[in-house]
């Protein structure tokens, strides 16, 4: 049966497999959460778990995998509401709404990239269960990309004088935080309507954002 799953393996381009193992990885996610482990994901690929090492070295690059496949995904969506034609704060709301609707999407999802197991897993060698995933290593590097892309997208589109790509750094940084605070509190709790949350966070942030002009050139804010 190895035999069999190794020539499998050898004879798809490497692309297409990795490909097919993070959707693997997708379906276990979307039924897992943070419980997600490789041994469950190399089951639903139909391999072995070193074949599965052998793909992304250990469960860090498999993680940072996953998150980079969702993190462009939700990049894409963000970057759609800024282009929509609307006016600023229509826009400023849209994108708040977008990354909301992603996280209620896939709860999941989100919870597997952002939060721990809440019972963590017995290392392998006390003959429990498979450690978990380490989510607290990886996942503030995925809120620094978002805040450094946020970060470029505001320097490209508003004149914020001469500190300019420092003062988008600041708001970049401090919008992600904003958002996945928030979002992770009310995912949690549910005390609003998604609209009304997204109504009462464009409320907060939109004096500045209304005060400052679009850079010249640049595709507006």
């Amino acid at each position: 049966m190895a035999t069999t799953q190794r020539s499998s393996d050898q004879d798809r381009p490497a692309d297409q497999r990795r490909r097919e193992l993070l959707e693997a990885a997708d379906r276990v996610v979307l039924r897992d959460g943070p419980k997600a482990s490789m041994n469950a994901i190399a089951a639903e690929a139909g391999i072995t778990k070193p074949i599965l090492y052998r793909h992304f070295g250990d469960k860090g690059g498999l993680y940072r995998a996953l998150a980079k496949r969702h993190t462009d995904a939700l990049l894409d969506s963000l970057r759609a509401a800024l282009d929509a034609p609307a006016e600023r704060r229509e826009r400023v709301a849209a994108t708040l709404d977008t990354y909301l609707a992603a996280i209620e999407t896939r709860p999941q999802v989100y919870r597997f990239l952002m939060h721990p197991a809440e019972t963590p897993a017995a290392p392998a060698e006390s003959g429990g269960p498979e450690a978990g995933f380490d989510v607290g290593r990886h996942s503030a590097p995925l809120l620094r990309r978002l805040g450094e892309e946020l970060a470029q997208v505001i320097h490209e589109r508003v004149d914020l004088g001469p500190e300019g790509e420092r003062l988008a750094r600041v708001w970049g940084h401090g919008i992600v935080g904003m958002m996945h605070a928030a979002g992770d509190w009310w995912l949690g709790e549910r005390p609003c309507t998604r609209a009304e949350l997204v109504h009462s966070l464009t409320d907060l942030l939109w004096g500045r954002i209304a005060a400052v002009p679009d850079r010249a050139g640049g595709p507006g804010f």
